[in-house]
């Protein structure tokens, strides 16, 4: 016959979450893992209820209904927080006037493994929660290398969408992107001015000084262009040296005429290249939408080339408005 110190050191080995209780209701011995869950509280002489709510079955509140109910399985949970939930199962052993209630951690083992810092050596060499253990792990890992691979593949998507819409030289819009901006407001019915800008001698820096020359210029008057309008407008650059400004919601002339005024200033300021001056002039067109009773894009980039080439006729380094009504002739 097995002694009750035998029996508490087999269980310890084949079943370490398991306690032992008396006829009386009172715990006689526990499981190194159960102990590990309370470090602090011997449970060892103290009542079973006391320290474990019962929570199924719902119809037994006494422990002389519970040893009466062998085999029965339970829920349970410590009374004290943290309140870890266990699944049970109570087996009466034959003759010792005590019973096993053998604990499992059921769907809450993740947590307990988190809160109470348990490993595998906590757990029956045959228990299937180490395998469980094992796969959820793994299935972690592998959702996070999934995860970080798709924000990688979303990041260089997002890359090549930009770079599609982006002039490599200057960094502003290329022509794409400012057919797909065009296209929006005018389906938005949205009103806006596009202004057809072209850098007047351009041609000469770069015969004279070279096509490194010319690609400064280009990428500072970018960045002049950039400065003088606001961050919801468009820069384009659709030609060699050919730019787009599309300025949504602004229609009013005296404000675009200020602004393609300051552009022409700053454009007309001398660039230096390795020592060398490098001079160029701006003229400008500009068309707005609503001069259109149903804008097309293709229209509205007509009337500003027509009015580019009135400002350049005009002895260029002006602007001028579109005029529907004298073919871009008369100034705005």
């Amino acid at each position: 016959m097995i002694e009750t110190e035998d029996l508490g050191s087999l269980l310890d080995t084949l079943c370490p979450m398991y306690v032992l209780i008396n006829d009386e209701g009172r715990i006689v011995q526990v499981g190194p893992t159960v102990q590990k869950l309370r470090p602090e509280q011997p449970m060892a002489g103290r009542r079973f209820l006391d320290v474990f709510e019962l929570q199924r079955p719902r119809s037994v509140t006494e422990f002389p209904t519970l040893l009466s109910t062998p085999g029965a399985r339970l829920r349970l949970r410590f009374q004290d927080q943290p309140q870890t939930a266990f699944k049970g199962l109570i087996a009466p052993l034959s003759g010792k006037g005590a019973s096993v209630v053998n604990l499992s951690f059921g769907i809450s083992i993740l947590d307990a493994v988190r809160d109470y810092a348990l490993t595998s050596a906590d757990f029956s060499g045959t228990d299937l929660a180490i395998e469980l253990l094992y796969l959820v792990e793994a299935k972690s890992a592998a959702m996070e290398a999934s995860r970080s691979l798709n924000l990688r593949l979303q990041g260089a998507k997002l890359a090549a969408e930009e770079q599609a819409y982006t002039d490599t030289l200057t960094g502003l819009k290329n022509r794409r992107a400012m057919d797909h901006i065009l296209g929006h407001l005018i389906s938005t019915k949205s009103s806006f001015a596009l202004m057809h800008l072209d850098l007047d001698f351009f041609k000469s820096v770069n015969d004279r000084l070279g096509h490194a020359a010319g690609d400064f210029v280009l990428q500072q008057a970018a960045m002049i262009m950039l400065d003088e309008t606001r961050s919801d407008d468009t820069v384009a650059r659709v030609g060699g040296d050919e730019f787009v400004l599309i300025i949504k919601g602004v229609t009013d002339r005296k404000k675009l005429d200020s602004i393609a005024r300051r552009l022409i200033a700053q454009l007309c300021q001398p660039m230096k290249f390795e020592g060398a001056a490098c001079s160029v002039s701006a003229s400008v067109g500009t068309a707005l939408s609503t001069q259109f009773e149903m804008p097309k894009a293709q229209d509205v980039l007509h009337a500003a080339d027509l009015a580019l080439y009135a400002a350049k006729r005009n002895g260029r380094s002006c602007h001028r408005f579109y005029c529907e009504f004298s073919n871009a002739r008369q100034s705005g």
